[in-house]
């Protein structure tokens, strides 16, 4: 296309931005027999056209359905309301309620809040502005406007806020969320060899371990990993998520008759946003109530509660936080040191035996009402202890896989010690290693732990530099950091 186009088409979206109506009444031919279009649905349509001719020109493609890199799950942008599953009213409470709390803002920064498109805001922001809710205050760029509340418009706004504080992004209905996890279920995922291997090279582990671990984890169901401590199970837990997949998808928030729940928790959920889009305009059109974030593993230790697994409500905001387990989803839950939480094992197991047969679960909301939810992750319980003086049978029969962790040899002790000098910054001796394992493991019958060569060298390191002297593996240091890290074991 010539250049002479490429400027005519860009002089006419100007003027299509800048005096729609009239650019359409010029330029659009009437059909009296057929029913017409209003004026602003043939200006965003005709805006849509536009914009999508300006991205081939740009090398980019037209707009479509939003699919990622690999063609996975992507959540479309909305086009409406119904479409969002939201109603004009709900949207308008979480408008009123923002600029209740922020004075005046545009109507792009209002959008940009609630995470709706612009061509929808501005609809209802006119809608709001007809029923003396809001006010202009004055114009603002891109054909946008400042608002700022009037009186009938705050005292609407605090009667909202009685109801629940919440003005963040517009919730996700429920059913979105399932057809969500549905599409990046870990029930999908077959993950081989290679995955495997990916998944835990960062981690020294014998091959026998892997072969375990392979079938325990296209699973997709609970295991146990159990075995003396210091030997790995939680890292070992930590690194299973990776060989799901990398990205997921999950709701900002969720929205069930009325009921916000916060779902996105940046102490469990890593956020990593698309990359930059190509061409003048983003055309993936992504709904930005979803976020990308990294598959979860979530670990919890003793300190689980019960209501940590129940829909938990905030009493002076009325907004409830999701548990852990729909956290989770579509990632790993890691239950670490099992058997030392604050309830008891049957507590927890009997909590958990309807979910893992069928892979949901029911939760309960505050307004009474009962949802039923996806129950989609791996469970790994790591303990220290027997598996079969914890639970019975019945359960244990829920968990297919029961993996112990085992001492490594005194050869992987040494591939261990290797991998981790150069980490903590030691040059290797071979000499001090064998001089600590004659004197200070055969000769004092101690097995071996996979953390000990880190928490070994580490003390060495510590010691150097609080003694101001060169770092290095020796006889001496070892004994120094064998008398403090074996002082009471």
């Amino acid at each position: 296309m010539s250049d002479t186009s490429h400027d005519d088409l860009l002089a006419q979206l100007a003027t299509l931005v800048a005096n729609p109506i009239e650019s359409l009444a010029a330029t659009a031919p009437v059909e009296p027999e057929a029913s017409q279009p209003t004026a602003e649905e043939s200006t965003e349509e005709s805006v849509d056209d536009m914009l999508d001719r300006l991205n081939v020109l740009a090398g980019s493609p037209p707009t479509g359905p939003a699919t990622d890199e690999n063609g996975g799950f992507l959540p479309a942008e909305p086009t409406s309301f119904l479409e969002a599953g939201l109603t004009d009213s709900e949207v308008g409470s979480l408008v009123l309620k923002y600029m209740l709390a922020i004075g005046d803002a545009s109507g792009r920064t209002i959008s940009e809040q609630v995470r709706l498109p612009f061509t929808l805001m501005d609809q209802l922001l006119r809608q709001l502005k007809d029923e003396q809710l809001v006010a202009h205050k004055g114009s603002a760029p891109m054909n946008d406007y400042q608002y700022l509340m009037t009186d009938k418009g705050r005292e609407r706004a605090r009667r909202h806020l009685e109801h629940c504080t919440y003005c963040g992004a517009a919730p996700v209905p429920l059913r979105d969320y399932i057809s969500s996890i549905e599409a990046q279920s870990i029930a999908s995922q077959n993950p081989g060899v290679k995955e495997l291997n990916e998944a835990f090279s960062d981690l020294l582990l014998n091959k026998k371990m892997l072969e375990r671990l392979g079938p325990a984890i296209n699973s997709g169901r609970g295991l146990f990993l159990f075995g003396a401590p210091g030997n790995g199970k939680t890292s070992i837990a930590e690194r299973v998520t990776k060989s799901f997949g990398e990205f997921v998808w999950i709701p900002r928030a969720l929205g069930v008759d009325g009921d916000v729940i916060r779902l996105f928790d940046p102490m469990c959920h890593e956020e990593t946003p698309l990359g930059a889009h190509e061409g003048l305009l983003d055309h993936r059109k992504i709904d930005q109530r979803w976020v990308r974030i990294r598959r979860p593993t979530i670990v919890v230790g003793g300190e689980l509660e019960m209501s940590n697994l129940e829909v938990t409500l905030n009493t002076s905001t009325n907004i409830s936080e999701a548990p852990l387990q729909l956290k989770s989803n579509t990632g790993t839950l890691v239950i670490d040191d099992f058997g030392r939480q604050r309830m008891s094992t049957d507590e927890l197991l009997n909590r958990w035996i309807v979910p893992l047969e069928k892979r949901y679960d029911y939760l309960n909301l505050a307004s009474g009402k009962k949802i039923q939810v996806p129950f989609d992750q791996l469970i790994i319980f790591s303990t220290n202890l027997e598996p079969k003086d914890l639970v019975d049978d019945a359960f244990l029969r829920r968990i297919p896989y029961k993996i112990e962790v085992i001492d490594p040899t005194e050869q992987e002790f040494r591939d261990l010690m290797k991998l981790m000098c150069p980490i903590i910054g030691i040059e290797h001796n071979e000499d001090a290693v064998d001089y600590l394992i004659e004197t200070h493991y055969r000769a004092a019958d101690r097995p071996f732990r996979c953390c000990q060569p880190r928490d070994l060298l580490l003390q060495i390191r510590n010691h150097c530099l609080y003694q101001k002297e060169a770092i290095g593996m020796t006889r001496e240091f070892f004994d120094l950091a064998v008398e403090n890290y074996f002082a009471v074991m």
